[in-house]
């Protein structure tokens, strides 16, 4: 198999990450693609940094011996504890989301501003976000939020029940009116409760989806090391470590992503 013809790696804590593989899919439609969902460990984000980083190793190893030509970290959490951990074993480039969506984040944010970060426990606490836009040089005042509860919400496919507006109002209802300019859904889940957090923060606030902005650097990382695949229709392969068929039923339903037979693989 030609370099340019290997798969796509993309890993998250659950089915969050399938954001990403949709944006993937959509902007890189020649690409094979293997998403591997950790759904027998989700949530990340309330784990310790150091079983973030072991389940993540665990997965790039498995993901590495599919021979994949990239890798895509689609975990906010992961990407806040454990990229450049994969970084110094992986022979292949690895992509996370932070990068992209701080770059999205200040394209929307005005010199001066109010960036709002909401992610989970762990990403918050790794304050990820915070230094990648000092890193970049932004000149804006950045608030973080933990908002815990959002991703077993959207693992249990509720996103579109009361509970999920009214936890978002609990987290978020403070923030509104405070001037805030640009709100990072800084967690892969979170982009499936969009209108609901919009919706709290009003028309002021522009929610900013990182999944695109990370589909666009794989894109811009493969032509620069020229590994795009030549025109045809790339397949799809998905693996998780639980429960499959819960798996498949949820990526129809939240994201009308049409997944076939869903393999297992446990650590």
């Amino acid at each position: 198999m030609g370099d340019a013809r290997r798969p796509i790696g993309i890993f998250d804590s659950g089915l969050g990450g399938l954001t990403v593989y949709k944006a993937l899919r959509s902007l890189l439609p020649a690409e094979d693609l293997i998403y591997f969902g950790d759904t027998a460990r989700v949530p990340y984000g309330t784990k310790s940094p150091e079983a973030v980083i072991a389940f993540s190793k665990e997965i790039a190893a498995f993901l590495l011996a599919r021979r994949i030509k990239l890798l895509v970290v689609a975990c906010n959490t992961a990407s806040s504890l454990a990229l450049e951990e994969i970084r110094r074993v992986s022979p292949v480039p690895v992509l996370g989301v932070i990068a992209p969506g701080v770059e999205a984040a200040l394209a929307a944010a005005p010199r001066g501003g109010r960036v709002l970060v909401t992610g989970t426990t762990a990403t918050v606490n790794s304050r990820a976000y915070s230094r990648a836009l000092e890193a970049a040089g932004a000149r804006v005042r950045v608030l973080e939020k933990a908002c815990p509860l959002f991703v077993p919400i959207v693992e249990e496919g509720w996103c579109g029940k009361p509970v999920a507006a009214a936890v978002a109002r609990e987290y978020l209802g403070p923030f509104r009116g405070r001037g805030i300019d640009a709100l990072i859904l800084g967690c892969t889940h979170y982009p499936l409760l969009k209108k609901v957090i919009a919706r709290v923060m009003g028309p002021r606030t522009r929610i900013v989806d990182s999944a695109q902005a990370a589909a666009a650097q794989a894109r811009r990382e493969l032509e620069r090391r020229g590994l795009l695949n030549p025109g045809r229709a790339g397949r799809s392969e998905f693996v998780v470590s639980d429960a499959p068929e819960r798996f498949s039923l949820l990526a129809r339903r939240l994201l009308g992503i049409k997944t076939g037979k869903v393999s297992v693989k446990r650590f």
